[in-house]
Order: C-alpha cells, then structure tokens, then sequence
C-alpha cells in the first residue's frame, strides 16, 4: 500500500509544482526558458517517472496473489 500511496502522491505533488514553476518570474528572461525553469522540470519529469514505477511496483504487489 505504501508503493501505491507513494506514486498517487507523486502525481498529486508535482504537477502542482510544475504549474507554479512555470508561472515564476524567475523562470522566464525575455521570454526564453532560464536554468531556473530547465533544471527544475528537469527534477520534475525525474520524479514523475520514478513515481510512476513505484506506483506500478505497488499496484503489483497488491494484485500478486498471496504465497
């Protein structure tokens, strides 16, 4: 269960995180992305991925039939 709250959690969290990056003002100079922005979804993506394969991992266990 825990897996499966960890990768629910993921999608809950960082979405949020990417939309109020993406609105900073840090984010952007002359209209083009900076390092601030790039790093940070960089991070972001990362995490989305892990999470997912956690997720997955937990969904898994909990469909494995009991040995």
């Amino acid at each position: 269960m825990f897996l499966l709250a960890f990768g629910l959690w993921t999608y809950f969290l960082w979405p949020t995180f990417i939309y109020n990056i993406w609105q900073s003002e840090r984010s952007w100079a002359a209209g083009s992305p900076t390092a601030y922005l790039v790093v940070h979804l960089v991070i972001a993506v990362i995490s989305l991925v892990l999470g997912t394969a956690i997720g997955v991992l937990g969904y898994r266990a909990l469909r494995a039939p009991n040995r």
